[in-house]
């Protein structure tokens, strides 16, 4: 059986953390900022963990 392939999309988006979890950055932060509130626009600048169910298939694009 070939070697899996990491999926080059997911790789630039998701990132493994030292425990095994994966980091992603928020959506929502790229254009039509002026009716967003200066509150949830700091809010989405924060990275986050991905949630437990689409960890596997995440998992999955990045072996």
């Amino acid at each position: 059986m070939p070697k899996m392939k990491t999926h080059r999309g997911a790789a630039k988006r998701f990132k493994r953390t030292g425990s095994g979890k994966f980091k992603r950055f928020h959506a929502f932060k790229s254009h039509l900022l002026t009716k967003k509130c200066a509150r949830r626009k700091r809010r989405l600048r924060q990275s986050t963990l991905v949630s437990p169910s689409d960890y596997k298939r995440v998992e999955r694009l990045l072996p």
